[in-house]
């Protein structure tokens, strides 16, 4: 019972705080290699600067007294890395591997070594952030319009986006873009009894709380004259393998203005007709056996793909092709400007999260393989899957359909239990439907001998014996096994970039090229607020390509599992005790989804009282743009609180909302240390007031990074909070995502958390129903956080706290003097994060945010929050991993960049010709030679000596953004115009 898993005192805990030394304890101590600040005298230098002699006195004149943590966090002494590399890897060495025939969904895959190595374990691409800044992400722009394009083209439609969630989550996006889009007011969604379970599970949460009514049933009793129903969902090919003609039936629904939603597998449609071709309106699928390894549930990227009428409806990020200053091809993310978390309240969707990193290791597997590779792997698993069939056949027994891409569905009359039994006996998971029926699904891992082995599972019960795999392989009389009205005759992945990179060397070199475009943390400080852009450790990224943890199927039996059990359970643990509360959910898979499955939480504890009328929903100003999003997608109406001169929450008018909607108040949502950087003095009184109006207290945890160890959302009050692993707890952005968004809730919370339909221990009558596809979603980068705490301990985690805030004072201090820094706190301090006020530059002289964003790109680093959460600022988040260098280096640009304000001020410098209008200024720019600017070269690209040693180039001029919206390209263009 692993989600609904309670605290418990770690085994460890009593060593936890003990100091012996030996002489032979380790020396690979991680703490130290985790903090920036790499001696006490940098320690005691930065303390100096801000104006105190010890941290703990900065602590103490930042963290309010109230909400201090009476104890230390109660956790297993730290490790070091060696030790708990060895102690995880024992720990997970105790699954057991079998070969997976389950499917579902899922498949095992073959990762190309070159991908392996050059993306999934490339700090150069798993640790850059969302390419927002578009001129040093041009990389993973690039591959990311790739996977666009891939998808495009297996679909057959016109528009993607650039990844979601997971296969299920995208199936209950589509469901929503389409009833958001619908002419009339209706509110019937049908979906097919074929598809998944997890999908159809998934759909059915998402609805219940927005109002649309989900009728689950056989496709062909689907009523589309129905006055009422706006979309239909099928799936092709269906969770048992069998591909039914939906032409008619998607006909009917058109003539009716009912939309249409195809579930499907991006391989399968390298043979199949692309439901795009037969009239879908919304394609979505995952793209995890491109490539992407099983996971126990994830990361995967999920696509969806649709019509140009929905082009501004479609959830996610778009990747489009624009062009720069100099009018040259460039790319970015589309229609920014109309991403669903700024819509806040009026948004359709909350995600936020994209599955970049994967969904940039599918693109590579498609360059890598090309059109007719993946079409000789497609064709492998049909022929074994037919194989297989014919063998069974052989044997007696039924094959339910002759129509199939990889998957057979076998009817075995009540004796299912003898035969996944045997299979299980013969280190082999089949899928188990129900006492009578079977599926075997097939991969492209498939050969002769595990395919002769399944077989052997059959005959061993049937008492049966069929030939050997390679005799009736040699029968195959034709390519594919299914009616011939299936078959794809359009053509796929036409343009060049698919043609190119089928070699190894060529492959390395083009991986390589578009990392060398793009800013990382390999490259430089990321230093975003709300973001935390901290260390992802080399310790911490190694096990999760261990057989062990990531070639394992997410509905494996719990019995071949142990050390995932035991890992899960642990963390679950860990991340209680840290935030104070009795439960913990592994399974949301990204920080918005955490949102939504915490506010479900409070619904359902509501509708559990009889108090279903309880939907308004408290939203300070400031919060997260997710925020709103997530609440009307809980069935929530948001009310927005103010906030004050001081950028904290206005108590008199929030008081004044929660006496008015005291009858139907369900939450408040807040942040913690506020979204501006400050650790507000009042929060127990906040927190106090909501529950007096009978409302729950829902704390979003972006900004944990300054709590743990010094106070936690339980130990105040707080009745539930996601925790954004991705961030605190060090699993690395990835371009994008993966991310991780687990929640905690007060054990009056624990009965609502979600559930999972695959996995039975889950199951609760008052569980909201699950979030995700899978019981803990992306289950394979939950080590990295898992390490983490580990070899951090709690004396360093509380050390890492202490040291986000030191260091992000230090820097405040230094830029006090040259920029206005907003809100500080009751004694002048910033919590782990603070804002710098650019405002006045643009009355001064017409300098932005923007400008000063773009010239830090010529200083070699990303900018950081740009105007959020106020517009015309920087919000400024250093983390504990950046070293005094690295922070001084930002210092010292930001001084320089003022000095060049001034210049501007005093008219030294052009007010529109000058280094910041002109920035980012590429290597191309600087040795043509029609250089017209009144600026010199060298102040253009080397305005501090260091960047002569160690410059960063961005590969393209400031975007041209207007261009780009009116222009919207979302497939590859000619390869001339990459040139």
């Amino acid at each position: 019972m692993l989600s609904r898993f309670a605290r418990t005192q770690p085994k460890s805990a009593k060593t936890a705080l003990a100091r012996t030394f030996s002489i032979l304890s380790h020396h690979d101590k991680f703490v130290p290699r985790h903090l920036g600040p790499s001696s006490n005298a940098d320690v005691q230098a930065m303390l100096k600067t801000i104006g105190y002699t010890s941290l703990n006195q900065l602590i103490d004149d930042t963290v309010p007294a109230q909400i201090r943590s009476k104890q230390p966090l109660n956790l297993p002494a730290s490790q070091g890395e060696k030790a708990e590399l060895e102690e995880l890897q024992a720990m997970m060495d105790k699954n057991v591997l079998h070969k997976t025939f389950i499917g579902a969904g899922y498949y095992d895959t073959i990762t190309p070594p070159v991908i392996l190595r050059n993306i999934i374990e490339n700090p150069a691409w798993y640790t850059p952030y969302t390419p927002y800044q578009a001129e040093i992400a041009q990389g993973r722009l690039e591959m990311l319009l790739n996977y666009q394009t891939m998808v495009s083209d297996l679909t057959g439609l016109p528009v993607s986006n650039c990844s979601l969630l997971d296969e299920a989550t995208a199936a209950a996006e589509a469901m929503n873009m389409l009833w958001n889009g619908a002419s009339k007011k209706k509110n019937t969604f049908l979906v097919s009894e074929n598809a998944h379970p997890q999908t159809i599970a998934v759909i059915q949460t998402r609805a219940k709380y927005v109002g649309i009514k989900v009728i689950v049933q056989n496709e062909k009793d689907f009523d589309v004259k129905s006055a009422d129903v706006f979309g239909i969902l099928l799936q092709y090919p269906d969770t048992y393998g069998t591909i039914s003609d939906y032409r008619q039936l998607t006909e009917s629904a058109h003539s009716n203005d009912v939309r249409v939603v195809v579930t499907s597998d991006l391989l399968a449609l390298t043979l199949l007709t692309p439901p795009g071709e037969w009239g879908a309106d919304v394609v979505c699928g995952s793209a995890q056996r491109f490539g992407v390894p099983l996971g126990y549930g994830g990361p995967h990227a999920a696509f969806m793909s649709t019509t140009e009428a929905n082009k501004r409806r479609i959830p996610g990020r778009i990747i489009g092709v624009s062009r720069d200053s100099r009018g040259q091809p460039a790319l970015r993310m589309a229609m920014q400007t109309r991403e669903q978390h700024i819509r806040r309240d009026k948004a359709t969707s909350n995600i936020c999260t994209a599955q970049a990193l994967l969904a940039n290791t599918a693109a590579a597997y498609a360059i890598y393989h090309g059109p007719e590779g993946l079409k000789h792997i497609a064709s492998k698993v049909h022929a074994a899957a037919r194989v297989f069939a014919s063998a069974v056949q052989s044997m007696g027994v039924t094959v339910a359909s002759q129509d199939f891409f990889d998957t057979v569905h076998i009817r075995v009359n009540g004796n299912a239990d003898k035969f996944h039994a045997q299979a299980e006996k013969q280190k082999m998971n089949l899928r188990k439907i129900d006492a009578s029926n079977l599926s075997v699904s097939f991969d492209e891992t498939i050969d002769e001998k595990s395919l002769d082995a399944i077989i052997g599972v059959f005959a061993a019960v049937t008492g049966k014996s069929s030939p050997a795999a390679s005799q009736l392989i040699a029968q195959l009389k034709s390519t594919t096994g299914f009616n011939s009205m299936f078959a794809r005759e359009s053509s796929y992945l036409t343009h060049p970039i698919f043609s190119m990179y089928h070699c190894e060397t060529e492959m390395l070199r083009y991986l390589y090229k578009l990392q060398s475009k793009d800013l990382s943390l390999a490259t430089a400080m990321i230093p975003l607020g709300s973001c935390t852009m901290k260390l992802n450790a080399t310790s911490e990224m190694i096990p999760i390509t261990w057989p062990k943890v990531n070639n394992i199927h997410p509905f494996t039996p719990e019995s071949q599992v142990p050390g995932y059990v035991e890992m899960l359970r642990n963390l679950q643990t860990y991340l209680a005790e840290i935030t104070g509360f009795h439960t913990v959910s592994l399974q949301p898979n990204a920080g918005s989804q955490g949102e939504y499955a915490g506010l479900l939480a409070i619904a359902g504890y509501h509708a559990s009282r009889g108090d279903e009328h309880r939907n308004i929903c408290l939203i300070p100003v400031s919060a997260h743009g997710t925020n709103p999003a997530s609440a009307v997608m809980a069935g929530m109406k948001v009310v927005v609180v103010n906030c004050d001169a001081n950028g904290e929450i206005d108590m008199k008018d929030l008081e004044a909302k929660a006496i008015q909607h005291a009858a139907n108040l369900s939450c408040v949502m807040i942040t913690y240390p506020s979204t501006h950087g400050v650790f507000e003095e009042n929060i127990k009184d906040l927190i106090s007031l909501i529950h007096s109006h009978g409302g729950q207290v829902y704390m979003d945890g972006a900004n944990m990074n300054a709590q743990v160890g010094l106070c936690s959302p339980g130990a105040m009050g707080a009745d539930v909070c996601h925790l954004n692993l991705h961030k605190t707890f060090c699993i690395p952005h990835g371009g994008g995502g993966p991310g991780m968004g687990p929640i905690g809730v007060a054990q009056h919370l624990a009965p609502f958390i979600p559930s999972h339909p695959m996995q039975l221990s889950f199951e609760s009558q008052k569980a909201i129903g699950p979030v995700a596809a899978t019981p803990f979603s992306s289950a394979s980068i939950l080590p990295i956080s898992y390490m983490y705490i580990r070899m951090m301990g709690g004396d360093g985690l509380e050390l890492a706290t202490k040291t986000a805030i030191l260091n992000a004072n230090y820097m405040a201090a230094r830029l006090s003097s040259h920029y206005k820094i907003l809100f500080q706190g009751k004694n002048g301090r910033c919590a782990h994060e603070f804002i710098i006020d650019l405002r006045e530059f643009k009355s001064s002289c017409g300098v932005t945010e923007e400008d000063i964003a773009k010239r830090l790109m010529d200083y070699n680093f990303h900018a950081p929050t740009m105007s959020w959460p106020v517009v015309g600022t920087l919000m400024v988040e250093p983390t504990e991993s950046e070293s005094l260098y690295e922070l001084d280096r930002f210092c010292d640009a930001m001084i320089a960049i003022r000095g060049e304000i001034k210049a501007i001020e005093s008219g030294k410098a052009d007010a529109t010709k000058n280094v910041l209008k002109g920035a980012p200024h590429t290597h191309d720019m600087l040795i043509n030679d029609k250089w017209d600017r009144p600026y010199s070269r060298e102040q253009a690209a080397y305005p501090l000596a260091y960047l002569k040693a160690n410059k960063f180039w961005p590969t393209v001029g400031r975007l041209d953004n207007v261009f780009g919206d009116k222009n919207v390209v979302c497939t590859c263009p000619p390869l001339t115009d990459y040139q």
